[in-house]
């Protein structure tokens, strides 16, 4: 059986191309949980205290 492909965008900057692969974070003080791109996951990890990784999203599932 082959991979589907699935469609989803970067919550944080809302690029009109979908990613094949989202990384879910919370990224702020009592924030929900979101995906980002690997561009945005840069930004919202580094050197932040309120960071935490929840997975990796990959457009084509096995």
């Amino acid at each position: 059986m082959s991979g589907r492909n699935r469609v989803k965008l970067c919550d944080r900057c809302r690029n009109t191309q979908p990613a094949p692969i989202l990384y879910r974070v919370k990224f702020e003080l009592g924030g929900d949980w979101v995906f980002v791109c690997p561009q945005c996951w840069t930004d919202v990890s580094e050197n932040n205290p309120f960071y935490v990784y929840g997975g990796t999203w990959k457009a084509k599932k096995k």
